[in-house]
């Protein structure tokens, strides 16, 4: 039976549109970067339930599914599975998930990574046969399982309420009928052309006629409604036991890829426990490794000793302390975050006040550190979207097949490509985050959340690979520090920090480079400059920002979506 999306009764969408990407060169201090200079517009507020997403059907599709009576979570699969459709170079069923649930019965958060491992035939001694030092960006040899389906599975199964059908209806009609490709994702698609064209399999389903789909141009995507139909009829085994995972195994045989049909069989997600620092009277909420939330909290436990509010958004001095932080965490970041179910993770220890005290000493307000190393811790393309309903159960989201298109290969006809997630894996044996069989990748994508007093206050993420926890730090300052509402925070121009040692073993030789958006002054700039930081021009990659704020005292909803997507927030 043909499932399709209802168009009629929708409220109207705000869409906001993206700065376009540019190249990275050298910024002079009179230059202009690019990004919002002002809040672009006013925040969505409601009462019965409220989306943002990074593009407007899957905003719809949510309110719809919450309208006929679905909860946050509910709204939430249906919105990711819509996303896999319309944006289907940043998320998909052959990409991972992480999500922090609000559950408004129990009064708490859970967290589930649904994030998948190694295929047991990856070994570093295959790598190395093959005289690899690092494992490729794209390809076969970059895949690991793919998470997402199992994650949806998972999160229905213990907060959901609706059925596979109702679920991924909405998604199945805009494969199957065609949606109009927007503005932003038809950039980032065209992008990607020269390297879907170079594989059969990923030409034939993203490139109609030989090239990307422009803006506005209707793409239908018949073989991936084929997959969500199999998931209809099998649940998540049809992706895991069934025809999917047939599928894909045998693609891989005939590419080269590793996958063999154990590596799906015994895939499994895990409900973790979110960890939490307190800033400045708010709890800070991010899941644990193998994903870099906890860089954010380690940012914030070194920013809280320090005035920001006094030194005014944007200021030099600010902006100075924040990369500095950020520069800290991430060596930290490089050094420790694994899985940990191979790795002893010292999280409690790296997001601990104590730690952050001893971190503090080589963070001077005068200088850039060109030289910042990792601490002794013993001693002390993605998408995200967040949804609320009336009963004040908060989703925060986030899935991603890694870069743009993940490892670019489409299985066959299924419709989807797999997730590169794999090359972050380091092949250094001495290293965390080492390729071992069955082993987590280190993961970039991360939902953050907010709460006070024990209440749920803001559910936020923002995409965008490396900037995501220096994101997550920055807009939650414009929050707490600077009183900015859930649209200006994620409007306010940002800074992107380049250069820091990464988790793949590489490690950086100098104290890095930062990028600014619009609306840092010249004068801000040059003292930056003065203070030792080598400022470029980046007119992208500064993240995709969704939230919603819950004013229980007012009982509303408040939204905001970054103008640097297609997306909207939208309630009822």
């Amino acid at each position: 039976m043909l499932l399709r999306p209802a168009m009629s009764g929708l409220l109207p969408l705000v869409i906001v549109l993206l700065v376009m990407l540019t190249s990275i060169a050298p910024l002079q201090a009179h230059d202009r970067p690019s990004g919002p200079l002002h809040k672009t517009r006013s925040a969505v507020i409601a009462r019965h339930g409220m989306a943002a997403t990074s593009q407007p059907l899957a905003t719809a599709a949510a309110i719809r599914v919450l309208q006929e009576g679905g909860n946050a979570v509910d709204a939430a699969i249906a919105a990711n599975a819509v996303l896999g459709v319309v944006e289907p170079m940043s998320c998909g069923i052959g990409g991972d998930l992480f999500a922090i649930v609000w559950d408004a019965r129990t009064q708490k958060l859970y967290g589930l990574n649904a994030s998948g491992r190694a295929p047991y035939a990856a070994t570093l001694e295959r790598y190395r046969s093959e005289g690899l030092k690092e494992i490729p960006a794209h390809g076969p040899l970059s895949w690991s399982v793919p998470g997402c389906v199992d994650g949806w599975d998972q999160l229905r199964q213990r907060f959901g309420t609706k059925p596979w059908s109702a679920l991924l209806g909405p998604a199945i009609g805009y494969a199957d009928e065609g949606f109009p490709v927007s503005e932003i994702i038809a950039a980032d698609w065209h992008s990607a052309q020269s390297e879907l064209a170079r594989i059969p399999t990923s030409a034939a389903c993203f490139l109609p006629g030989g090239k990307a789909p422009a803006t506005g141009n209707v793409f239908r995507s018949p073989g991936l409604a084929e997959s969500l139909r199999a998931i209809v009829s099998g649940g998540r085994d049809a992706f895991y036991r069934g025809p999917l995972a047939e599928g894909i195994v045998a693609y891989s045989r005939e590419v080269g890829g590793l996958f063999a049909s154990k590596d799906f069989e015994e895939h499994t997600s895990t409900w973790v426990d979110p960890v939490t620092t307190n800033y400045r009277g708010y709890d800070i909420w991010e899941l644990p490794p193998n994903g870099q939330g906890i860089a954010t909290l380690e940012m914030l436990n070194l920013l809280e000793p320090f005035d920001l509010k006094a030194m005014g958004p944007q200021s030099a001095e600010a902006l100075h302390l924040m990369i500095e932080a950020k520069k800290l965490a991430y060596e930290d970041r490089a050094k420790f975050y694994a899985d940990p179910e191979f790795a002893k993770v010292p999280v409690a220890e790296l997001i601990s006040k104590e730690y952050a005290k001893k971190r503090l000493a080589l963070m001077s307000r005068e200088h850039a550190n060109e030289h910042p190393t990792h601490g002794d811790p013993a001693e002390a393309d993605t998408i995200y979207l967040t949804v609320v309903d009336k009963d004040f159960n908060a989703v925060s989201l986030i899935q991603s097949n890694f870069s743009g298109f993940g490892s670019y290969h489409v299985p066959g006809k299924l419709g989807f490509p797999i997730q590169n997630r794999g090359c972050l894996f380091a092949l250094d044996p001495a290293h965390a985050n080492r390729l071992e069989p069955h082993k987590r990748p280190f993961h970039t994508i991360i939902p953050g959340f907010i709460t006070k007093g024990g209440k749920p206050w803001v559910s936020f993420g923002l995409m965008g690979g490396d900037m995501q926890a220096q994101g997550h730090a920055q807009v939650i300052s414009n929050m707490i520090d600077f009183g900015m509402d859930v649209q200006e925070a994620g409007d306010a121009p940002r800074f992107r920090h380049l250069g820091s040692s990464e988790p793949t073993g590489e490690v950086a030789k100098d104290g890095g480079s930062v990028a600014l958006e619009s609306g840092i002054s010249a004068e801000a700039q040059r003292t930056l400059e003065a203070k030792g930081h080598r400022l470029i021009h980046a007119r992208g990659g500064f993240g995709g920002y969704q939230a919603i704020r819950i004013d229980l005292e007012r009982g509303i909803l408040i939204g905001g979506s970054d103008p640097r997507k297609d997306g909207g927030a939208m309630g009822y």
